[in-house]
């Protein structure tokens, strides 16, 4: 297989998290559990925003400049916490989810799975 280019290449970000939480004494709270944890909470943040609305207000919710920034803000909560997590457990995100799509290829192959609802 040919070199391909990363999917997803979080290096630089997950240096200045460690640069950020260095700089604030945080490392010592920054266990897979706690991470883990963190992201659920911040995960739960972002459904908060999209709790009552119906499916149609959901897909606009960008319309709106306060609800597309606190969308903003809760996406990147979560990638944040993410991205620490998988450092923490010293996991390429990369490379699994390089591998994680190739499972779901070989799982539900193209042309042989229809959506339950339209």
């Amino acid at each position: 297989m040919a070199n391909l280019a990363p999917l997803l290449e979080v290096s630089a970000l997950n240096d200045a998290l460690r640069r950020f939480s260095a700089e604030r004494g945080w490392d010592a709270f920054h266990s897979p559990k706690n991470l883990a944890m963190a992201l659920t909470g911040e995960v739960g943040e972002l459904v908060e925003i999209f709790q009552w609305l119906t499916e149609e207000q959901s897909r606009k919710v960008a319309a709106d400049p306060a609800t597309a920034r606190a969308v903003r803000d809760e996406l990147a909560d979560v990638l944040i916490y993410l991205v620490e997590l998988a450092s923490a457990l010293d996991v390429d995100l990369n490379e699994a989810v390089t591998q994680k799509l190739k499972t779901n290829a070989k799982k539900y192959p193209a042309g042989e799975t229809r959506p339950r609802h339209a």
